[in-house]
């Protein structure tokens, strides 16, 4: 833990006290946590923020801090703790901002055809997880260090920073648009992606990236 940037260890120390507690508290945790649709009832703005220190179970706060310990340290040492912080919270809020953007087109397709059962349905549907800001750390390590070689474990392929950038932005596109990454939300994955793009863009175009 000693080697773990400070913002990137607190982070995901907080994130396995909110698993902990929603195991123990149990579904209150959710309501009142997790992200739902702006048109329900259920929305909080808090919502925004809180949702991303929520997690379903064990495998998927696992591969969100594990990834985020490996690119946020990075991030974070080359940035500053405030810089990375600001840039993983608008990666984030972007993310769910990109997500209830598009469920509330498809809750509006819904209402339009008159179809309330899966209009109420997907107004109370929880979304939770760190992963549109972690994306965005896998977007702002991958414009950073895009010759940087990453390997995967499984399949074993090594390709370099930027096309596993690329791959990430098709796969998320494609099953977000077809359907075919069942309850993932594939366009809050986008969202942390796009917004981390632009945050980047802004900071180059400032001369402000690396202070």
């Amino acid at each position: 833990m000693n080697r773990i940037s400070p913002a990137v260890r607190n982070l995901i120390i907080i994130n396995v006290i909110m698993l902990i507690a929603t195991y123990i508290i149990g579904d209150n945790m959710y309501q009142l946590f997790a992200l739902f649709p702006f048109q329900s009832p259920l929305f909080k703005a808090h919502q925004l923020i809180t949702h991303m220190f929520m997690h379903g179970g064990f495998w998927h706060i696992f591969f969100n801090m594990y990834t985020l310990m490996i690119f946020g340290t990075v991030l974070e040492r080359i940035w500053g703790t405030k810089k990375f912080l600001i840039f993983y919270f608008v990666t984030g809020l972007g993310a769910a901002l990109c997500h209830n953007a598009v469920m509330d087109i498809q809750i509006a397709g819904f209402l339009n055809k008159d179809n309330m059962e899966m209009a109420a349905r997907l107004m109370r549907t929880p979304t939770v997880g760190a992963s549109g800001a972690i994306y965005g750390v896998l977007l702002g390590y991958g414009m950073l260090f895009p010759d940087s070689v990453m390997q995967l474990i499984f399949p074993p392929v090594a390709l370099k920073a930027k096309w596993w950038v690329v791959i990430f932005v098709v796969i998320e596109l494609v099953t977000g648009l077809t359907g075919m990454g069942g309850n993932i939300a594939h366009f809050a994955h986008l969202g942390g992606m796009l917004f981390g793009w632009l945050l980047i863009l802004y900071w180059k175009k400032k001369g402000r990236l690396y202070y």
